[in-house]
C-alpha cells in the first residue's frame, strides 16, 4: 500500500503515547519524588533505574512474542490493543501515591518502583510492535525515514507541549507558591496523562488497522523455536549483524548523554539560569513548535542528499555544540544576569536546536534498523521487525536510564536539597550543576561520534538487499 499523510499521521501518532511517558519521567519524576515529596535522589534514581533493566526482559519477549504471533488480527495490533488502558491506569497511580505511602521513604521507594515497573510493561506492550509496523507498511528507504519522522516529530511535541502547557497553565504560581513544588497539581497531571494515552492510542490503533494483513507473513519466515529458550536464542540472532552492533553502541552512548542531559535540563534551568515555571513551559511551547515542522521539512531533502548514517552523524556533532555554548559565555560573564531576555531567548533557541538535531538523529537510526531487518531476512530466511526494535528501544531506555540515575546522585553529591529555592543557592552547587553535565554528557556524545564512523546503510544497499529477497521469492514460486 502507498503511504498517504493521514497513513502517517496515524503511525505517528503511536509517537505521542510514548511521549506521555517521556514527558512525565523526564520533566517531572525527578523533581516531585525528590524536591517535593522529600525522596532520596539516589534512591528515586536506584528506582527508576531498575525499572528499566527490566525492560532488558520485557523488551525482547514481546518483540519476540509479536514476530511469532498468529492471529486475525494480524502480529501487532493485538498487543498494542492490550497495553494501551492499564498505561493509563499507571500514570494515575504515579502521581498519587497514598499519604501512609509518602510517609515512609522505603515505602515511597518502593510505589515509584512498582509504578514504573507497571508503565514501562504496559508501554512495551504497545510501543513494540507499534515500532515494528514500520518495516511491513513499506519497504521505501524514504518512505521508512518519512514515516519515523512522522513519529519522532509528534513524539517530540507531545513530549514538550505537555510539560509545557502544564508548567504554563497547571504548575503556575498560586497565592505566592510556586505551583512545580503543590504536590495536587500532579494527581491533575497524572489523570491527564492517562486521559492523552487513552484517546492517542485509539486514534494509532484505528489509524493502522488496514495493515494488518502486511503484517501477516508465511509460517516458515517467523521465527518458531519452541519455549522461552527458544524465544531468547531467535532474539539473539539479530546480534549477527555488524552493522546492527555497531548501531547499538552508537546508540547506547548517545541515549545515555541525552538521558543525563534531559534529567539535569529542568533542575538547571530552574537553579542555574533562574527560569520560573512559566518560562520554563514557553522555551519548551517555542522550541518545539519551531523544531518539529522544520525538522519534518527539512528531513526529506537532507536524506536525498546524504545517507542515513551520515545524518546521524552530522546530528551528534551539532547537538554536542548546541548544549555547550552557552556555558563558556556565561562563566566569561559574556551572558547578562538571569532575568535577562537574552537568557530566555538563548535557552529558546538552544533547546530548538537540540531537539531538531534529536528528530533527525532518532529518526535515522530507527529507519536504518527497519532497513537491517530486511538485511536479516537475507541472512536467515526469517522476519524478525519485532526483535530488532526490541533490541534497539532496549538500548536507548537503558542509555536514558543513566539520566535519573547519574542525575539522583550528582544532586545528592553537589548538595542540592528538598525546599531550596532558585536564587538561595550557594554558588558551589550552581558550579557543581555544570560541572555534572560537563562530565556526564560530553564524554559519551564523543563515544557515539565514533561508532556512527562504523555502521552504513546507503540507499543503494538497500535496493542490493531488497532485489535479492525478490529474486529468492521468485525461485521459490517456480
Amino acid at each position: 500500500m502507498s503511504l498517504s499523510l493521514n497513513n502517517r499521521i496515524a503511525f505517528g501518532t503511536g509517537g505521542a503515547v510514548y511521549a506521555v511517558k517521556e514527558a512525565a519521567y523526564i520533566m517531572f519524576v525527578l523533581l516531585f519524588y525528590t524536591q517535593v515529596l522529600g525522596l532520596s535522589g539516589s534512591i528515586t534514581g536506584i528506582a527508576l533505574f531498575i525499572s528499566i533493566l527490566w525492560d532488558g526482559v520485557s523488551d525482547p519477549i514481546v518483540g519476540t512474542w509479536s514476530d511469532r504471533f498468529r492471529s486475525r488480527w494480524g502480529r501487532r495490533h493485538p498487543f498494542m490493543i492490550l497495553g494501551a488502558f492499564p498505561l493509563g491506569l499507571g500514570f494515575i497511580a504515579l502521581f498519587s501515591p497514598p499519604e501512609f505511602i509518602v510517609a515512609s521513604s522505603s515505602l515511597l521507594g518502593g510505589w515509584l518502583l512498582i509504578c514504573s515497573l507497571w508503565i514501562r510493561t504496559m508501554l512495551t506492550l504497545f510501543a513494540i510492535p507499534h515500532l515494528a509496523l514500520v518495516a511491513e507498511m513499506t519497504q521505501n528507504y524514504h518512505e521508512r525515514s518519512r514515516l519515523l519522522g512522522m513519529r519522532t516529530g509528534i513524539m517530540f511535541l507531545m513530549a514538550l507541549l505537555l510539560p509545557a502547557f502544564s508548567l504554563y497553565f497547571l504548575f503556575t504560581d498560586t497565592g505566592g507558591e510556586d505551583g512545580r513544588f503543590i504536590v495536587e497539581n500532579y494527581t491533575v497531571y497524572g489523570w491527564i496523562s492517562a486521559g492523552l494515552v487513552w484517546g492517542l492510542s485509539i486514534i494509532t490503533i484505528g489509524g493502522t488497522w488496514k495493515y494488518i494483513g502486511n503484517t501477516q507473513v508465511a509460517i516458515q519466515k517467523m521465527p518458531t523455536s519452541k519455549g522461552l529458550r527458544g524465544m531468547w536464542q531467535d532474539f539473539l540472532t539479530t546480534f549477527q549483524s555488524v552493522n546492527f552492533r555497531n548501531l547499538l553502541y552508537y546508540d547506547i552512548a548517545a541515549s545515555a548523554s541525552y538521558g543525563i542531559a534531559v534529567a539535569l535540563n529542568i533542575i538547571i534551568w530552574t537553579y542555574y539560569w533562574g527560569i520560573d515555571a512559566e518560562e520554563t513551559g514557553l522555551i519548551l511551547g517555542l522550541s518545539v513548535v519551531m523544531a518539529v515542522p522544520l525538522a519534518l521539512l527539512t528531513l526529506k531533502p537532507i536524506s536525498h542528499r546524504l545517507p542515513k548514517h551520515r545524518i546521524v552523524s552530522l546530528a551528534v556533532i551539532c547537538m554536542l555544540i548546541d548544549i555547550s555554548w552557552m556555558y563558556p559565555l556565561r562563566l566569561l560573564d559574556i551572558l547578562p544576569p538571569n532575568g535577562h531576555p537574552v537568557i530566555f531567548w538563548s535557552l529558546t533557541m538552544q533547546n530548538m536546536l537540540f531537539m531538531y538535531f534529536f528528530i533527525l538523529r532518532i529518526t535515522s537510526a530507527y529507519s536504518i534498523t527497519a532497513d537491517l531487518t530486511d538485511e536479516h531476512e537475507v541472512r536467515s530466511g526469517k522476519r524478525q521487525e519485532g526483535g530488532f526494535n526490541a533490541v534497539f528501544a532496549f538500548t536507548s531506555k537503558l542509555g536514558n536510564a543513566t539520566g535519573p540515575l547519574f542525575g539522583g546522585f550528582a544532586l545528592d553529591m553537589i548538595g542540592l536539597k528538598e525546599g531550596m529555592a532558585p536564587g538561595e543557592v550557594d554558588q558551589a552547587v550552581l558550579d557543581g550543576l555544570l560541572w555534572a553535565i560537563g562530565i556526564g554528557v560530553v564524554p559519551l556524545m564523543l563515544v557515539a561520534l565514533y561508532y556512527t564512523t562504523r555502521f552504513s546503510m546507503t540507499e543503494q544497499q538497500l535496493l542490493d538487499i531488497q532485489n535479492e529477497l525478490a529474486l529468492r521469492r521468485a525461485r521459490s514460486r517456480d
